[in-house]
């Protein structure tokens, strides 16, 4: 009877799960992606081995190749759109310094806690003392997690079953459907609108005063700009009222910027009359997010102690981030927005320059940014950019870190202005990588 040959089933040949995690590299993602995400990798390369897509001996690799670069689903981006703070790019950039203050609060640190008493002592007293460096004019600053929630938090506290005085052209509508007076009503305050979409005098406001106005607020329409035949009233003339006035300036700016002469700051603001101002930490500041309260010291006050002020309250890792953005070099935001034009078609030339070396259609155009995020609207920045085929658009968005630009007239524009200078390199080469169809997607 002739022997029967028994081929040995490949599978039984597929490294063990616990066999694989001791590979050095499967061990060292452990510690940086967790059991969960490295053991999923493992059993699919096990499966395709199994399907006989790859051999055995190649499990291993295929596991650590279909690792995630990070324990994240975020992907860093170069912001080359020409709009320094992007909303749907995470607006303002942090700096160096405000990276490395995150580390530091990483840790255990006394966020709340005084190291020469040994007692509990004022959260965050470093990034209060910073904000009071940064603005003069103000007795006293508190800062919670948005400035939305500051607008709740100044509402609830001072304004909750009396009356906000307004004008109907600055009850305004920003992101995502997001409107002023819905918030507001939604604090128990009740709104008073006074005068016209376009045009609101001294007298309506006066008229409109009376024993229930908790506050007139002021609110800087941030993202859009009314033209033609319009009036406003300004914060000195508003501050005669027999009210407090509480301005919300939105952008974030502390403090005069030459290059938005007509952009609200908090200290100026002040200085004019303000009760109370409100901001954006995230915008013109250049820090995370967070909303900043700034103004009379018993106003501050009696929102610091409102009960509402615990559920809004910063968490250390943006209070560390925002001290630093504070007490350090100007953020990137800010950078960019001063770098000089004859400095962006330096780069631009450069960078196109080096592209045409590498056979690629690259040109040195005139370009506008503009500072986004409902910052100065209507303000254009002169700028240059790197014109590219649009074809390059969805290559460049496949590459980690991703290249974001903005298309214009068939042509995709790589503005100088919002790409940090020390990213030139970077985008560089992702420009060759994804010509030469050498990108990851």
């Amino acid at each position: 009877m002739p022997k029967t040959t028994v081929t040995p089933d490949p599978r039984r040949a597929v490294p063990a799960t616990d066999t694989l995690l001791r590979d050095p590299r499967l061990l060292a993602a452990l510690d940086r992606l967790g059991p969960t995400v490295v053991r999923r990798a493992v059993t699919a390369a096990q499966d395709r081995a199994r399907r006989g897509e790859i051999s055995p001996t190649d499990v291993a690799d295929a596991a650590v190749s279909a690792l995630p670069r990070r324990p994240t689903t975020l992907r860093p981006i170069v912001n080359a759109t020409g709009v320094l703070v992007h909303t749907n790019l995470g607006r303002a950039v942090l700096s160096p310094a405000a990276r490395s203050a995150v580390g530091v609060a990483c840790g255990a640190t006394d966020i709340e806690y005084d190291l020469s008493t040994g007692l509990r002592g004022r959260r965050a007293s470093g990034l209060a003392a910073a904000l009071a460096d940064a603005v003069p004019a103000a007795e006293d600053v508190h800062v919670v997690n948005n400035n939305a929630a500051a607008l709740v938090l100044a509402a609830t506290a001072l304004a909750r079953g009396g009356e906000i005085v307004i004008s109907r052209g600055e009850l305004v509508e920003i992101g995502d459907a997001f409107r002023i007076p819905e918030l507001l009503e939604s604090t128990g305050a009740r709104l008073r609108e006074v005068g016209t979409t376009n045009r609101t005098s001294i007298r309506d406001y006066r008229d409109a005063v009376g024993p229930a106005t908790a506050f007139v607020l002021k609110v800087h329409p941030s993202n859009f700009r009314v033209e033609g035949f319009t009036r406003g009233v300004g914060v000195a003339e508003l501050a005669a009222l027999p009210v407090p006035v509480v301005f919300d300036i939105g952008s974030g700016l502390l403090a005069p910027e030459p290059a938005l002469p007509d952009e609200p700051d908090a200290d100026s603001a002040l200085r004019a009359g303000a009760a109370l101002v409100t901001a954006s930490g995230d915008k013109l500041l250049g820090g995370p997010q967070a909303g900043l309260l700034l103004g009379r010291r018993e106003l501050v006050a009696r929102l610091r102690r409102h009960p509402i002020a615990r559920a809004l309250r910063l968490d250390k890792l943006t209070a560390a981030a925002l001290e630093a953005t504070l007490r350090g070099p100007a953020p990137p935001t800010l950078a960019s927005l001063r770098v000089p034009l004859p400095r962006l078609g330096f780069r631009a030339d450069a960078m196109a320059l080096r592209l045409v070396g590498h056979g690629i259609d690259a040109r040195v155009v005139e370009s506008w940014a503009v500072v986004g995020a409902g910052g100065a609207p209507g303000v254009r920045l002169p700028s240059r950019a790197v014109s590219l085929d649009e074809r390059l658009a969805v290559p460049l968005r496949r590459l980690d870190p991703a290249v974001v630009g903005h298309l214009d007239g068939g042509r995709l524009l790589l503005d100088l202005r919002s790409i940090p200078e020390d990213l030139d390199e970077t985008v560089c080469a992702a420009v060759v990588a994804a010509a030469s169809g050498n990108g990851s997607g």
